[in-house]
């Protein structure tokens, strides 16, 4: 199924766990280093370097792109790396996890709470994947190498509905 990220978002509710799904819009990347920043800076009241309402996060460190390309391999990285922080960047507001693996119990609740949704990227495909990246932009944390935050456009990117906004999950 084919899904606009920006309708995705207005109508979290509709895919449930286990569907499968290529999804088109704008994803950031973030990693453990990218979200501990984050949380810092809106703790301390500092402007963040992107709009975290209804955006969609991806656990991935892109690799350099080669000459022509747009970007590198950029496939997911393990989420639960990212469960500290995933309550709170839910709370700002972001209604899509991207990733892979199994997440804590407290962040399926949060997802619930949030009608969020959690989906999973094909480990191991990091090149695949990155043929649907149509665009790439370096906009924060650039002294992180591959963990900076870049805002990538994606066209079909393939990916599972792994927890649902109900909290199902294929876990």
């Amino acid at each position: 199924m084919k899904i606009n990220l920006q309708n995705l978002v207005l109508n979290t509710k509709v895919l449930k766990a286990g569907q499968k799904i290529l999804l088109s819009g704008t994803v950031y990347t973030a990693r453990d280093a990218a979200h501990e920043r984050i949380i810092d800076m809106l703790d301390s009241g500092t402007k963040i370097p992107m709009n975290l309402n209804n955006a969609a996060i991806y656990y991935c460190g892109p690799t350099p792109a080669k000459p022509g390309a747009i970007i590198g391999a950029c496939g997911p990285t393990t989420s639960s790396r990212m469960d500290v922080f995933t309550p709170r960047i839910l709370k700002e507001g972001v209604k899509i996890l991207i990733g892979k693996g199994a997440r804590s119990n407290y962040v399926v609740e949060s997802i619930k709470e949030n009608v969020a949704l959690y989906l999973v990227a094909t480990g191991g495909a990091a090149a695949l994947i990155s043929r649907v990246v149509k665009k790439s932009d370096l906009i924060a944390f650039e002294d992180l190498g591959p963990e900076a935050i870049y805002k990538l456009k994606v066209k079909d990117m393939p990916l599972i509905v792994a927890i649902d906004s109900s909290g199902c999950s294929v876990f």
